[in-house]
């Protein structure tokens, strides 16, 4: 028997959550006061790019089990299980998390609550949010005690977001020590065909649970500079730094995903989060921790300058006057996120220094040009080659990996490629007459 659950927020998180709790056999109810975003969902429509969302939420919404509001009250009135998961960016001039939505939620939802209901967080928050929250919660609200807040982490991966929600590979909860297990029982029930799965049910304290999602993201945030690290020690002895990620990855104890050199990481995750584990491990003191994120953090950034560097070289030690072509404008494939992406703040830092600059992105234009509207952007792979004195791929999406470099070698004007993605086969593209360059690579 399904439950009748809220979800606050719209966003990428929120409505993906929503979309795969109705999936679950669960009526659902989407929060969020921007109303246009809500008639696009209404409609069927998403306002980001995520493979196979859109066919779940449209047949959540046609089989009834989904639709939308701006109304808190109604959401109070139809749900005992309440999803928050709204945004938590990065402060303005700081690098700590910003809560406001977080809270502007529980304020104006608490005191709409008049029978015992749940309120999971989804958002990624510092440690000690929960707790505060579930204090200000039982202030606000008519039922006072009968509310528990409990806080269940999202681990999803942009471009697999249906699987990580309805087939996650664990299911993190932290609960209030000290209160009812009504938190706990109705996790279980919402996600009890998950469990079925035998899919790893961990319940944890408050502190624990918030802590599990920024942990797991600095550790492979962590992992993304170490590889990078590498690479640059590669570079200068000639060593090829994916031949030697192959070669330690098959060490269970270290494991080759994520162990792949290049520009870096960006999006709307592992920068905010490293940045606010950063901000945390400051104000509690834990200078070990301080100290290691803070130079994950610039390893990751120093990519970008590289990239610039290697480009300009290319060009002939300057970039008055060159073309570069820019294949990727998302951080990653399989998105049309930009947010902190490489691959967009490479293309505008070398437009800066003078190049004339044009990029293509399968699904990330839209967003790319409204935050970085004076970059030049093509319609396809051919016209934003076209005339470029050099090639660069920074988002590896599969129609560049598997680019024929003869037929691109004819659009150019000159043979330079730079692979940030390490994704390309060096051999079949220096046949054609390139001159191929990659990261940590001969």
């Amino acid at each position: 028997m399904g439950r009748r659950i809220a979800v606050f927020g719209t966003g990428y998180l929120g409505a993906t959550h929503a979309a795969c709790m109705a999936e679950l056999g669960h009526d659902v109810l989407g929060v969020d006061v921007d109303e246009g975003k809500l008639a696009k969902l209404s409609a069927g429509e998403l306002p980001f790019f995520e493979p196979g969302l859109s066919d779940v939420l449209r047949r959540s919404i046609d089989s009834g089990r989904l639709r939308f509001t701006t109304s808190y009250q109604e959401a109070a009135d139809f749900a005992d299980i309440h999803f928050v998961a709204v945004g938590t960016p990065q402060k303005l001039g700081e690098l700590a998390a910003d809560l406001r939505y977080v809270d502007a939620v529980i304020e104006t939802l608490a005191p709409l609550l008049r029978s015992p209901a749940v309120i999971f967080g989804k958002s990624t928050v510092p440690a000690g949010t929960a707790a505060r929250l579930g204090a200000r919660v039982r202030e606000l609200s008519p039922a006072a005690d009968g509310i528990d807040l409990a806080w269940n982490p999202e681990f999803l991966r942009e471009g697999f977001a249906v699987t990580d929600t309805l087939h996650p590979d664990r299911i993190v909860l932290g609960v209030d020590g000290g209160r009812s297990t009504q938190a706990e029982a109705a996790a279980r029930d919402v996600y009890a065909s998950l469990l079925d799965e035998q899919i790893p049910f961990i319940v944890t304290d408050l502190a624990t649970a918030e802590l599990v999602k920024t942990s797991a993201n600095a550790f492979l945030a962590t992992k993304i500079s170490f590889i990078n690290a590498i690479a640059e020690v590669c570079e200068a002895t000639g060593a090829d730094v994916s031949v030697l990620a192959d070669a330690i990855g098959h060490d269970a104890r270290i494991g080759r995903r994520f162990l792949n050199a290049g520009i870096g990481f960006g999006g709307g995750c592992l920068p905010k989060d490293i940045r606010a584990f950063i901000a945390m491990a400051g104000e509690l003191g834990a200078g070990q921790a301080f100290g290691l994120l803070r130079e994950v953090d610039s390893i990751n950034m120093r990519r970008r300058n590289k990239m610039v560097e290697l480009a300009r070289e290319a060009a002939g030690g300057s970039f008055i006057g060159a073309r570069v072509a820019v294949l990727g404008a998302a951080f990653k494939p399989d998105s049309d996120d930009v947010r902190d992406s490489p691959a967009l703040n490479i293309a505008g830092q070398i437009q800066l220094q003078g190049a004339a600059v044009c990029v293509y992105d399968p699904e990330a234009m839209q967003n790319a040009r409204q935050l970085f509207p004076t970059l030049q952007y093509a319609h396809d792979v051919s016209s934003a080659c076209a005339g470029a004195d050099v090639l660069m791929i920074l988002t590896e999406w599969k129609q560049f990996v598997e680019l024929d470099p003869v037929a691109t070698g004819d659009l150019v004007r000159g043979r330079k490629v730079i692979d940030g993605r390490n994704c390309l086969n060096p051999t079949n593209w220096r046949r054609a007459g390139w001159n191929y360059r990659g990261i940590g690579r001969p």
